[in-house]
């Protein structure tokens, strides 16, 4: 299983602890709704960890693999709002994901999300300290 796959299934899984196991300790979460990124896997978990909280009724629907990496494209609800978005993974010669850029559309859906993820930035930056 290609570490892309290995993510997918954690995802799907809903198990935060496989997601993270997939994660460069060095890996950058571009976020779909945040201007900087986020680099580290602490904090990148968090996101991860809290996101599969947001989305509702989430599911993949496509999963796409060449040199450069993986791109996995997903459906899932946010407040009501349908929305499709994309997972493109950046992986190391180990596996391991060490770019993460999500997109999402269409543009009220990820308002929706953006609102809900950030009530929970203080939780996400709490738990990157603290990820234990």
């Amino acid at each position: 299983m290609s570490a892309g796959s290995a993510f997918r299934a954690a995802v799907e899984a809903r198990d935060v602890e496989a997601m993270k196991a997939c994660l460069a300790d060095d890996v950058v979460f571009r976020s779909p709704v945040a201007h900087k990124p986020y680099p580290g896997k602490p904090i990148t978990a968090a996101i991860l960890a809290n996101v599969i909280e947001v989305f509702e009724d989430f599911r993949y629907v496509r999963e796409l693999e060449d040199a450069a990496g993986h791109a996995l494209v997903f459906e899932a609800t946010v407040d009501g709002l349908e929305l499709t978005g994309c997972d493109f993974l950046v992986l190391d010669d180990e596996g391991l994901i060490t770019d993460f850029m999500v997109m999402v559309r269409p543009l009220r859906a990820a308002q929706a999300l953006a609102e809900q993820m950030g009530a929970r930035f203080d939780r996400i930056v709490a738990m990157a300290s603290d990820p234990a």
